[in-house]
């Protein structure tokens, strides 16, 4: 597998998007009870690696996990496990992350992340 850590690698256009807190009825926001609203886009790098499946309720799902390759940005650095990630060019391919931003090579250029797609 090619390294995604390079400009020429990041081929995929990412929505950004995180849940805005909702009303409680009380006044009380709802940290991420809201709809999810699209922060910015990006430019990624997709590597899968290997997938799973899982039984619920008598189903069998499978899910697929990618290592989520971004440029280390003010923006990028805001991306938690609470957001998600939508394919730009199909917007029925949904990547909830499961893993917080880390720098892989410690050269602050680089942002890489676990995001499964089909899991959200």
């Amino acid at each position: 597998m090619p390294d995604n850590r390079r400009a020429g690698a990041l081929r995929e256009r990412v929505h950004c998007q995180m849940a805005e807190p909702q009303d409680d009825g009380w006044g009380t926001p709802l940290p991420g009870a809201g709809a999810f609203v699209t922060k910015f886009t990006i430019s990624a790098g997709l590597k899968p690696r290997t997938g799973g499946e899982g039984v619920d309720a008598a189903r069998l799902g499978g899910t697929q996990p990618f290592v989520v390759t971004v440029r280390n940005t003010s923006q990028t650095r805001q991306i938690t496990t609470a957001w998600r990630l939508v394919d730009a060019r199909n917007e029925n391919r949904i990547f909830a992350i499961t893993s917080p931003p880390a720098d892989p090579d410690g050269k602050n250029q680089w942002l890489e992340f676990l995001a499964v797609e089909g899991g959200q």
